[in-house]
């Protein structure tokens, strides 16, 4: 049976034939953030698959990771495509650069994660944080809850971790 809940005025599915993302979604209905660790490589990875990326074992094991990071890149949304978003606007899809396994396999390799900025309580952030937010920016992840047993990753500016004194950010009109 696929898990099934409305996000926004959107229909969100994830097939039961996807191990992988349902559990990563009820490990985040727990509050939980968990990714894969190849048994293999004993490398973590993000998105969910069904194999290591490095050495393709499709053994592995769930792994706790603290959910805190910087901003790599972001965009700002003010032309929305879903029609759930238009009250949103603008809004921030933040790309964050987990602290966990940063510079693994490779020098230049993280593990990436993206999701949109929201408050603490895991609304979207108004416009008064979104232009304080940019590259560098501290943030740790929040859950909003879709149904029980399902729930999305977002990020939340890290109100308990040192900032950079400059962030950079596109020019601002």
């Amino acid at each position: 049976m696929p898990i099934q809940g409305e996000y926004m005025g959107m229909m969100l599915t994830i097939d039961d034939v996807d191990k992988e993302n349902s559990e990563f979604f009820k490990f985040c209905a727990e509050g939980d953030f968990r990714l894969q660790k190849g048994k293999k490589s004993g490398l973590l990875r993000y998105p969910p698959t069904t194999a290591c990326p490095w050495t393709g074992d499709r053994n592995y094991d769930w792994v706790s990771v603290k959910a805190k990071g910087a901003v790599h890149s972001y965009s700002e949304v003010h032309h929305p495509i879903q029609p759930a978003f238009k009250e949103k606007v603008p809004y921030m899809v933040l790309i964050v650069d987990l602290d966990v396994q940063k510079g693994k396999p490779t020098e230049h390799e993280s593990l990436r994660v993206a999701g949109n900025l929201v408050t603490p309580d895991g609304t979207f952030a108004p416009v008064e944080i979104i232009k304080n937010v940019g590259i560098g920016t501290r943030v740790r992840m929040v859950f909003t809850k879709v149904i029980e047993g399902f729930s999305i990753p977002h990020w939340t500016i890290d109100e308990n971790a040192k900032q950079p004194e400059i962030i950079w950010r596109y020019p601002q009109e």
